[in-house]
């Protein structure tokens, strides 16, 4: 057995692979070290408990699942953002099924705070993301939004509809670009 691991990424990238092959609840230190090919004291040397590696494990698929680099033009139109970000939702549940439900339901016991408090960072990570996109739209109606309606609460109502999406497996934005166009344009 080799007990070096080349890199903390070689770990979350096998473990990856264990949630694609047998979903969320395979990930433990024991299960990540035989995948790795590594003992399990050099998974430790990266991760102090086991729910530290899952709360990193999460955190990579999230970041796998919404990548985009960072000169993207999905982030100037808005309802191309959210296209973007429904075909994204679909290919994480195509790559990682049943992560979304698993993965939320797991993170909101009270022993898991770590985890929860990935998984809120991640969500607002995605919100300001649709923050910055409605900002940056050119195509926005200057009086679509007021001090009441802002832009952060229609963020919010878009990221709650998307939510919604994720637990039902709906992947299909056309309800809400049209909320969109009614709204905004």
């Amino acid at each position: 057995m080799n007990t070096v691991v080349t890199s903390k990424e070689d770990i979350l990238k096998t473990s990856r692979e264990l949630i694609q092959q047998k979903g969320l609840p395979a990930i433990n230190i024991r299960s990540v070290a035989a995948a790795c090919g590594v003992s399990v004291g050099s998974i430790y040397n990266y991760f102090d408990s086991k729910a530290a590696l899952v709360s990193a494990v999460v955190e990579s698929v999230w970041r796998e699942i919404f990548y985009c680099s960072k000169d993207s033009a999905v982030f100037w139109n808005t309802q191309d953002c959210i296209t973007w970000m429904y075909a994204r939702m679909q290919y994480g549940c195509t790559q990682y099924p049943g992560f979304f439900t698993l993965h939320s339901l797991s993170f909101m016991q009270e022993d898991k705070s770590d985890g929860k408090q990935k998984m809120q960072q991640t969500w607002q990570h995605i919100l300001d993301g649709l923050c910055l996109v409605l900002k940056q739209d050119a195509r926005i109606r200057a009086d679509a939004f007021t001090e009441q309606f802002t832009d952060e609460r229609f963020a919010d109502v878009l990221f709650s509809l998307m939510l919604s999406a994720f637990l039902r497996q709906d992947y299909d934005p056309a309800a809400v670009l049209e909320i969109v166009r009614r709204t905004l344009y």
